[in-house]
């Protein structure tokens, strides 16, 4: 039996008839640049996120840009990020001309923690952007009062975490703004590239928008210099009927990872672990092996396809080589890069495929 990483097409398939009917009145409507259907998107999600506002843009790179701009973060300013995360976290900052300091994440969660924001303060450091990787939120009960005591704007990069919680209450507002992705692989995905970014700060919202629309609110008026960063509207029409199912979805994803956790529990891999006061949406189950890659190649013989997320820290990129860092000055990062492997799970995966994985897994370990 093949498993795949994820089904989109199957996810795609559960949904078509209402989807194509949405997507098909968006096109019908004229409005082919925002309009009503990324209102009203932004309505629904600011409403699920328990945030005042949404702001639709055009990718979670975006998002995590005009946040930052949105906030007067640039050329000389600093900002905290995680030392494990997709390196889009880091070249939002680098965009802005800003430079990221690289935080070190506890080792169960692989998020960044208060203590570890703390500790990794500087001069200059204006910012802190905590990820909430693989779906499990960082501790933004913790995080929040150390980066106001230390002055700091809070940007969350939540690209995995859609209806996550922390506290109690959703990821959409804890920090000054959260920055989303739509990209078609998320928990909430759309057909291509899309983003978004939530926040109960009605003058960040208002910068936002003049921001991601050239920084324009008149036609041919512009107030400075913005993006073209928008929200397609038939993305937008299809991302409305995601979102009414994205809680279902989630809880599919729960159950796979519930089973896993138990399966695996005595099988000597590095399991992930749920932080207390967190709700996880699991957009990825995230093991460690030591001899990854040749795990990866015994399950992939075994029709179990995985992914690595990610198998290149940030700082050993190309294109952050004129940092001159090194896999000692951030070492857990390096490990992180060397062992994690993502394993199959996804809301279409059958009980007969999660069964395969599971059987495979022990098996091979």
């Amino acid at each position: 039996m093949v498993v795949p990483f994820l089904d989109l097409k199957a996810a795609y398939d559960e949904l078509a008839a209402e989807a194509e009917g949405a997507m098909l009145a968006s096109l019908r409507s004229g409005w082919y640049i925002l309009g009503p259907d990324v209102e009203r998107f932004e309505t629904a999600f600011a409403s699920y996120c328990e945030a005042e506002y949404a702001i639709g843009v055009a990718n979670g790179l975006d998002a995590l840009r005009l946040s930052l701009m949105a906030l007067d973060i640039g050329p000389g300013d600093k900002v905290l990020v995680p030392s494990n995360t997709y390196i889009a976290t880091w070249l939002a900052v680098s965009q802005c001309g800003a430079v990221p300091v690289p935080v070190e994440p506890d080792e169960a969660t692989h998020n960044i923690t208060a203590e570890g924001i703390r500790a990794a303060m500087q001069p200059g450091v204006k910012a802190v952007i905590p990820v909430h990787l693989y779906g499990q939120p960082a501790d933004m009960g913790a995080i929040m009062p150390v980066a106001r005591e230390l002055g700091l704007k809070v940007i969350e990069d939540a690209a995995q975490a859609h209806g996550a919680r922390s506290g109690g209450r959703r990821i959409g507002a804890h920090g000054d703004a959260v920055c989303w992705s739509f990209y078609p692989g998320k928990n909430l995905g759309a057909l291509g590239d899309g983003g978004g970014i939530t926040t109960d700060d009605p003058e960040i919202a208002d910068r936002l928008r003049l921001l991601r629309n050239y920084g324009s609110r008149e036609k041919y008026r512009n107030e400075e210099p913005g993006l073209n960063s928008r929200l397609d509207p038939v993305q937008a029409a299809f991302l409305s009927v995601k979102l009414r199912v994205l809680d279902e979805w989630n809880a599919r994803r729960a159950g796979i990872a519930a089973r896993y956790l138990y399966a695996f529990a005595d099988t000597g891999l590095i399991l992930p672990q749920v932080a207390a006061g967190v709700d996880p949406v699991w957009h990825l189950f995230v093991v460690r092996h030591p001899e990854r890659d040749a795990f990866i190649a015994r399950l992939a013989e075994r029709g179990v396809q995985t992914l690595v997320h990610y198998p290149i820290a940030p700082h050993a990129q190309a294109a952050y080589g004129p940092m001159g860092l090194s896999d000692a000055d951030l070492p857990l990062a390096s490990r992180l890069a060397r062992e994690v492997i993502s394993l199959p799970i996804g809301p279409q995966m059958t009980e007969a495929q999660c069964d395969e994985v599971i059987s495979a897994v022990r098996e091979l370990v």
